[in-house]
């Protein structure tokens, strides 16, 4: 199988300090990414994340908390890659600028206007933007995997039991450097209709779509498709495990030094807890935070033990 990534550059390592937490990774296939079999058999247009069929294609996906299920009970879940599959018999080779958006939201349905229009999410936490040329020539009677890796910088983090809404937009510069519809077939999952919506057209991208005065509302009109299946979708995320407070780590910047023994002294003679974490200010292990702690910190900063 060919892979796609539209991020070259390794990722940066998510680093904390080993004393406090450990960081693990994990991965959520959405229907069977590894083994997927089916093909969408719907419109040409109506294929998420896109169809490589117009200049432009945008797509947004729900997946709901039962989806995303793994996060449950884990600490400082960040997604770090999400990939779809699709096969090729294309010849082509194109360029797309892919821009994608991630937030996270209560909702596990797109809403509808009074008059039952499906309405898009608004959109404007940039998570990736790049250029990227696809050889599908050199892919061709092959699944293809579409890699979206997200830098150290731009990783997302999410809440155990939101959705994750993923928009992204592919657009090219005009309707000459596209494949014909039948030579692009993304594996979806079956019976999770509804939870994909798509835009197309070979003149107006998505984000311009989504500034008019249109937006949010989808029609057929608009070249919308309201009812589509996620795609067979990979979810890369990172998590920490283990104590959520370092003893003594009194401004939580995961290290024990002065900066703590100053922070707990202007505590104890001040009261403001606003920017320290109070946990790890019990550095007696002894109810209540005093200048017995302040004690015990300096004598740990200066000689190494508790």
């Amino acid at each position: 199988m060919k892979k796609l990534t539209f991020l070259m550059a390794a990722i940066a390592a998510f680093s904390l300090s080993m004393q406090a937490q450990t960081v693990k990774e994990g991965v959520i296939e959405v229907g069977g990414f590894t083994n997927a079999s089916e093909f969408y058999n719907g419109s040409y247009f109506d294929m998420a994340p896109t169809n490589f069929y117009l200049a432009h294609t945008g797509a947004q996906m729900i997946y709901t908390p039962d989806l995303l299920a793994d996060f449950e009970g884990k600490d400082n879940v960040q997604i770090t890659s999400i990939s779809f599959k699709f096969y090729s018999e294309s010849y082509e080779d194109i360029i797309r600028n892919v821009k994608v958006y991630l937030h996270e939201s209560d909702a596990v349905e797109f809403a509808k206007n009074e008059d039952g229009i499906k309405q898009f999410f608004s959109f404007d936490n940039l998570a990736y933007i790049d250029n990227y040329g696809i050889d599908l020539l050199n892919c061709y009677g092959e699944d293809v995997e579409i890699q979206i890796p997200l830098s150290s910088s731009s990783m997302f983090a999410i809440t155990p039991g939101k959705s994750l809404v993923v928009t992204i937009v592919f657009d090219a510069q005009d309707d000459d450097n596209c494949t014909m519809g039948s030579d692009y077939a993304p594996f979806y999952t079956s019976g999770i209709g509804g939870k994909a919506m798509t835009y197309t057209d070979n003149t107006e991208s998505f984000i311009d779509y989504a500034q008019g005065s249109d937006f949010p509302n989808a029609t057929a009109m608009l070249g919308c498709g309201t009812n589509v299946e996620l795609p067979v979708t990979r979810i890369e995320y990172i998590y920490t495990e283990g104590p959520a407070s370092i003893r003594g780590d009194v401004n939580h910047d995961q290290l024990v030094n002065i900066s703590d023994v100053t922070a707990l002294i202007d505590f104890v003679l001040t009261g403001n807890a606003e920017s320290i974490d109070l946990e790890a200010a019990d550095c007696n292990l002894i109810d209540g935070i005093n200048i017995a702690d302040v004690t015990a910190l300096i004598d740990f900063v200066l000689g190494g033990t508790w």
